[in-house]
């Protein structure tokens, strides 16, 4: 929260649109560990260009968009709680997927991707079955 809202208690009321939410999804699981370095932008970025909601979009803009998001919580952790204003369950499931994906896709998981993944199982309403047979899948895609 910056200066102005915290003394005058006014926020943005605006809610954040789904491709926003599903890019900060996807950053959130990039960032698990502390930070975000060019290659994990670039892998986000890659997802986000193979889904039809980015086919008309600037990435950089939209990244933009949920970097404004963010800063309504007070840290990147509590931000995760925005993924429950998406507009469908449909999309939470899709957020999932593309979260497990970009943890998967560095090759090891540590404990805090598996944490953030559990936290967002939880928020995003994402039944063990569906969370199993996503991880299940995206496994098979990176098995070496």
């Amino acid at each position: 929260m910056g200066l102005l809202s915290r003394l005058t208690g006014m926020t943005s009321t605006k809610k954040p649109t789904d491709d926003v939410l599903l890019v900060h999804a996807m950053l959130l699981m990039a960032g698990a560990d502390g930070y975000i370095d060019d290659e994990e932008i670039a892998t986000v970025e890659g997802f986000a260009m193979t889904l039809p909601e980015f086919k008309e979009r600037d990435f950089g803009e939209v990244v933009g968009d949920a970097q404004k998001m963010v800063r309504k919580y007070p840290s990147l952790k509590e931000s995760v709680n925005a993924l429950t204003e998406f507009s469908s369950q449909a999309l939470k499931t899709k957020a999932y997927v593309l979260a497990a994906d970009i943890a998967l896709a560095s090759g090891d998981v540590d404990e805090n991707e598996d944490a953030l993944l559990e936290t967002m199982q939880r928020l995003l309403n994402i039944d063990d079955q569906t969370a199993q047979t996503v991880v299940w899948v995206l496994s098979l895609k990176y098995a070496k």
